[in-house]
């Protein structure tokens, strides 16, 4: 028997998962809506339609190109073409930015200058530009054409489609939906119910105790009276003047103008009904004309021909807006069976809807979509303050130029370890993650710089862009952590502790690696899907026969290992992580730092490599783990928070001796870079095997079954495999995301770089097709510049772990 599914909300997202689930053959489905089918009511109903395709996210990027390729098949997109103006120098720069991802993730694009931009749009004015950014694949969805060809699909195979609809209640019993209720008192039973309700998915998430965190945003559109200058069957390209917040569209004779520079409206759904009385639809407020003012001046000056109409009909328009952008997806890990699908967008619609029932029907997608799960967020990112403030952020910085290391100014200071008083009073400079505080280098080594500049070590100057959130003093860091000891601190790791007479046999079945060792054992191994496809790296120490400390990638992991535990209550799961604390004590000098601070012999043979200990160091009880992300002799010690401040400063005084320095995450990153070290999501995702990503190490196929080795069994050969490249100019820099040319054409993407003090070149990881082997040229685009690089054999520093094993 078919599973019985119900979607909630028939607007673009509903109806594209109800012809995607019916396509891969479950066909009891049923879509309900609170308002009429198929102009609902919702964002769907009212969306401009435009559809640009490249983002800085591969993912999103492959998402909208699937919506355009169905959309097209539909008879519901024109390929009109999508044109990006600069009218400043930072903006010219990034969209030769953006053209590198449309390469990178194989979007047909091009640059043009100001004559060839005023070609393709006639109405631009040449002499307020300085070029433009086309992608010929772009151009504008009819949404509500796409939902009705979408749900005539579904319905032919079984699906029904019901308008005046609401649902008011989720069903459920013993933890898993059961159906839903509508208003007028009927209940339909299900298997599997799925929110795709828009901006009212979180007041519906409230429903079944789930925090779905997404704000309806006002967004203003109007359109213009004719302009005589605009000839009604002349095709022109939809168009974005990112420097004023603005986007442009044709309606025949007229113009649409949409507009993210006014002041951000976060929706009040407690009165959404009566503040949109009078309107059209729900999902339309009044217009606000005089927040309109200066996009009508914006607009005048861009395309002079307006001046020869005014504005004719507006409206604000209520979409969803989330804390990082990205789109919220997945099941509710309380209540099986509910799934998410929300704040979606027009343009990555039916790849989202694909990628959705495929999770859905087969558990497990062929796309990562890391960065749209549900359960991407840590507990105090759920706060209704911090899901307010940050997605208020996400709608001012919509058309903003974002440095890739470019973190949220507020709200900060949410997570901070025990050392962070410390680290301020020597001249921290902090990145943030996951509402972590994170050094990303120390004012107070400035000093070093002269020093290690004496000794030979080159420190380039780097260009005006990729200066931003820099500092070389990381270049200083990293040579003292090769040539002295640095302190590191590790307390943002997420670390869980798995225990019970189950948890060796639980982590046996969800891990690639042996971690059933005995007791002090370390092991560095592998989460997969089905598919095989890397989904996390972790470290796991055993350091009781029914105990393990396992330091993980974030919430993510966390939900995988919940939904995974046992039934019978033999394995317990803790997230330890604000409870604990860490330093990395790394470097030659690390033994000598902390040798007499402890009673226990940590010589290399005393403490090996890929071991744990429970011990002391003067009056504070730690856990040492001899592992290092950065390629040298030391460990991660942990204590409790209470005792972290503690740790830290005799660390320090005892560090004195040895001339210790604090150290940041950027020398941190060019470290691992050199020792060949990845960092999931960013370098392998659950679209890579462990072979593809250069982990083939970490998995023992020998070993009984666990998660992904069928998979891995079936699997051939990988056509594409993670690199190392070094490029060959001492002052090239990457950041990540430039495309990768071989022989001439784009082969592939850069995922991480950071320069190496020890090589003194930048160091890149990208992936590249199988057949490029190490001493292979490459050229990488940057900005507006070209670089060679060659491919290098892992890892590129001490391929012998010699500093490690000492």
């Amino acid at each position: 028997m078919q599973p019985r599914v119900v979607i909630i909300g028939a607007g673009i997202v509903g109806t594209a998962l109800a012809e995607e689930i019916t396509r891969l053959g479950w066909t009891e489905v049923t879509v309900l809506d609170r308002g009429p089918l198929f102009r609902t009511g919702g964002s769907t109903s009212h969306a401009p339609g435009l559809v640009f395709q490249t983002n800085s996210s591969k993912t999103m990027t492959e998402l909208a190109r699937y919506t355009v390729e169905k959309f097209g098949a539909l008879d519901a997109f024109d390929a009109l073409g999508g044109l990006e103006v600069a009218t400043t120098p930072a903006r010219w720069t990034e969209l030769h930015r953006r053209h590198g991802w449309a390469r990178a993730w194989g979007i047909e694009s091009r640059l043009l200058d100001a004559g060839e931009c005023a070609a393709l749009h006639p109405l631009l004015d040449p002499d307020r530009i300085l070029g433009g950014f086309h992608t010929p694949t772009d151009g504008l969805a009819n949404a509500v054409r796409a939902a009705e060809r979408q749900a005539d699909a579904a319905a032919d195979r079984g699906a029904r489609f019901i308008g005046y609809c609401e649902v008011v209640e989720v069903l459920s019993a013993h933890g898993r939906v059961t159906g839903v209720r509508t208003r007028d008192g009927q209940e339909i039973p299900a298997d599997i119910v799925v929110s795709a309700a828009g901006f009212w998915g979180a007041e519906l998430g409230k429903q079944v105790g789930l925090t779905v965190p997404l704000v309806p945003m006002a967004h203003q559109f109007a359109k213009t009276g004719p302009v005589p200058a605009l000839d009604p069957h002349t095709l022109l390209p939809i168009l974005r003047h990112q420097d004023a917040d603005l986007y442009y569209r044709t309606y025949g004779d007229r113009i649409g103008i949409g507009y993210y520079g006014h002041t951000p409206r976060p929706v009040d759904m407690d009165t959404l009904l009566r503040d949109t009385a009078g309107q059209p639809m729900p999902s339309m407020l009044p217009f606000t004309p005089a927040e309109f003012d200066p996009a009508w001046a914006h607009s005048v000056d861009l395309l002079p021909a307006l001046r020869e109409t005014a504005v004719d009909e507006a409206f604000d328009g209520i979409f969803s807006f989330t804390p990082d952008g990205y789109p919220i997806l997945g099941e509710h890990r309380e209540l099986a069976g509910f799934w998410v699908a929300e704040a979606v967008w027009v343009t990555h619609s039916a790849g989202v809807a694909r990628a959705v029932a495929h999770w859905i029907v087969d558990g497990s997608t062929d796309i990562d979509l890391h960065e749209a799960d549900l359960y991407r967020f840590e507990a105090a990112a759920l706060s209704p303050e911090f899901i307010r403030q940050t997605s208020v952020q996400a709608f001012v910085e919509v058309y903003d130029i974002l440095h890739p290391h470019q973190y949220r100014s507020a709200p900060r200071e949410v997570r901070t370890s025990p050392f962070h008083a410390r680290q301020r009073e020597l001249g921290a400079f902090f990145f943030e993650g996951a509402l972590w505080e994170r050094p990303a280098w120390f004012d107070a080594n400035a000093a070093l710089l002269d020093e290690v500049a004496a000794d030979g070590v080159a420190v380039p100057v780097r260009d005006e862009w990729a200066a931003r959130f820099y500092s070389p003093i990381s270049i200083a860091e990293a040579v003292w952590t090769r040539t002295h000891v640095a302190l590191y601190d590790m307390t943002p790791l997420t670390r869980y502790e798995i225990s019970g007479a189950g948890a060796t046999a639980f982590l046996q079945e969800l891990t690639t690696n042996d971690v059933g060792k005995k007791p002090g054992a370390v092991t560095y191994t592998l989460l997969l899907d089905a598919n095989g496809g890397v989904r996390s790296d972790l470290t796991v120490a055993r350091l009781e026969e029914n105990l393990f400390q396992v330091g993980v990638n974030g919430p993510l992991d966390f939900d995988w290992f919940a939904r995974h535990l046992p039934g019978d209550g033999s394995v317990t799961l803790r997230d330890i992580t604000g409870g604990t604390c860490c330093v990395g004590v790394w470097g030659p000098s690390a033994r000598d730092l902390v040798q007499p601070l402890c009673p226990d012999d940590l010589s290399h043979k005393g403490f090996g490599y890929f071991k744990a200990k429970q011990t002391f160091l003067g009056s504070i009880p730690v856990t040492m783990l001899r592992v290092s992300y950065v390629g040298e002799l030391g460990w991660e010690i942990y204590t409790g928070a209470e005792c972290g401040a503690a740790l830290w400063d005799l660390l320090w005084e005892s560090g004195r001796a040895h001339r210790a320095i604090a150290a940041g995450r950027i020398a941190f990153n060019s470290l691992r870079l050199e020792k060949g070290y990845r960092s999931w999501g960013t370098d392998m995702t659950t679209e890579h095997t462990p072979d593809a990503a250069g982990l083939g190490f970490a998995v023992r196929m020998n070993k009984s079954d666990f998660l992904g080795k069928k998979a891995l069994e079936a699997a051939p050969p990988p056509d594409r495999l993670l690199r190392t490249l070094v490029l060959d100019d001492p002052a090239a820099v990457v950041l990540g995301k430039e495309p990768v040319s071989v022989d001439g054409s784009v082969a592939g993407y850069i995922t991480s770089a950071g320069y190496s003090s020890t090589v003194g070149r930048t160091l890149a990881y990208a992936w590249l097709p199988a057949a490029v082997a190490p001493g292979d040229a490459v050229e990488i685009d940057y900005l507006t510049e070209r670089f060679t690089a060659r491919v290098h054999t892992d890892p590129v520093v001490d391929p012998e772990l010699a500093r490690i094993r000492r």
